[in-house]
């Protein structure tokens, strides 16, 4: 048979990290595939470079639709990042009755509907696996390996350098300025880490893991987005001492009146799987109704792990090229016809424990009446304690039973009113997950 023709449309940590694994792995990758991938064509910025690292036998070309719309391109790999021009790229793709590989999780978290709408109506396949939690098949797992189940939800450890800054902040007892510029030295973070530490960049992923799990339309916009900037390295050592540790966590949970999908840091219990994923790795956790919780684990980012994503992707779409598109898996698991409008639960709504730490004047009379407003709101305390800070001051930190967030946030409003409260009251949910 011939080989499948493919164009890259990137050639840059993933991108060269395809190419690498294609080249090292093509009698693999060959046999998995029924017949050889080969790519015939690249689109970079600078063609000096690429030539370096794919030679003169295939184009190479600062043209990105020069490659989309080449006649003998099959799939069209895009891995140039950004959702402007790689929107353009995709849409024409598809258009060009191209099948499309992608690792672009923000635009897909943006544009996802749109691009698998014409993608189904041209009758070919968009696949992602690299988009989400890099060599880790996650995808591949809730749309395809748990299909028997409906599924209850899921939490992941989604992004490898908030998770590295934590494990960080935890063992070194650093603060967080200090962790970040670490990691930033290391190669963990980018120069401009926004996307990372503010949980954007879970809240992307996170957003295609519940159309998966719960057959949604992607809904990006209505994600709760929360990050780690402001986590004090006195709230680690806390957590830790209340049996806890202090992961940014995407969570997405089927209620009974929507869906919860939330980013944010978490107390964990250490006793839970997720609590020890530590450094740079992924971990997602996935409970269904009927295999129970499974974790998937492994590196979220890099070079030849996310390449390994891409090139088991290309694999897939090699394999069922030729079969009838309603015979092959929907690109959100669920049929199109199928999606649900179940709507995305604004955090109000949601149901947790609650963290609350909180400096005070020490003076008889002040924890009775935090602890009033608390009650006045249906709040109940499970554990507390309080530590000393300077001659006049101390912090009381609380953990709650299970309240609802307007409740909690309602008591804060009037807690941030009482004159011997001196600070903002930092507030961290809390879940225990198994």
């Amino acid at each position: 048979m011939s080989p499948i023709k493919v164009g890259l449309l990137g050639l840059g940590v993933v991108g060269g990290g395809t190419w690498k694994v294609l080249t090292r792995n093509a009698e693999e990758i060959a046999r998995r595939a029924g017949r050889h991938i080969e790519v015939a064509a690249v689109a970079v910025r600078d063609i000096e470079k690429a030539r370096r690292l794919v030679g003169d036998d295939i184009l190479v070309t600062q043209d990105g639709l020069e490659v989309v719309r080449n006649p003998e391109i099959e799939i069209v790999v895009e891995l140039m990042g950004g959702d402007t021009l790689a929107r353009e790229l995709i849409m024409e793709a598809i258009a060009q009755g191209k099948h499309v590989v992608t690792a672009n999780k923000a635009l897909l978290a943006k544009y996802g509907n749109e691009i698998f709408a014409a993608a189904h109506a041209k009758g070919v396949m968009v696949t992602f696996e690299a988009a989400v939690a890099g060599g880790i098949p996650i995808i591949k797992a809730i749309r395809e390996g748990l299909t028997a189940n409906r599924i209850q939800w899921l939490a992941g450890i989604i992004n490898g350098t908030t998770n590295f800054i934590l494990s960080e902040m935890r063992s070194q007892g650093l603060p967080f300025e200090q962790v970040l510029a670490e990691a930033q030295r290391l190669g963990y973070a980018e120069a401009d880490p926004t996307f990372d530490i503010e949980g954007v960049d879970a809240a992307h992923k996170l957003t295609l893991l519940a159309s998966l799990a719960f057959g949604v339309p992607v809904q990006f916009d209505k994600a709760h987005i929360e990050g780690i900037s402001m986590l004090a390295a006195e709230d680690i050592a806390h957590a830790e001492r209340l049996g806890y540790r202090i992961k940014l966590l995407g969570i997405t949970r089927r209620c009974d009146t929507g869906i919860e999908l939330r980013v944010h840091p978490t107390l964990v219990p250490v006793t839970c799987l997720l609590a020890n994923v530590e450094g740079a790795m992924n971990a997602i956790l996935v409970s269904g109704d009927v295999v129970g919780p499974t974790m998937y684990y492994g590196q979220g980012a890099g070079e030849l792990p996310t390449a390994s994503a891409v090139v088991a992707d290309l694999v897939d779409v090699a394999r069922l090229e030729s079969a009838d598109p309603g015979h092959r898996v929907p690109h959100l698991a669920f049929q199109p016809e199928a999606m649900d409008d179940t709507p995305i639960l604004p955090v109000s709504d949601v149901v947790s424990s609650y963290y609350l730490r909180m400096r005070v004047q020490d003076r008889p009379g002040v924890l009775a009446d935090i602890a009033s407003i608390l009650s006045e709101m249906n709040i109940s305390i499970g554990s507390m304690f309080q530590e000393p800070h300077g001659e006049t001051e101390a912090d009381i930190i609380f953990l709650s039973h299970q309240a609802r967030e307007g409740a909690i946030n309602a008591a804060l409003d009037r807690i941030h009113e009482l004159p011997f409260v001196h600070t903002k009251v930092t507030r961290l949910r809390v879940e225990n997950l198994l």
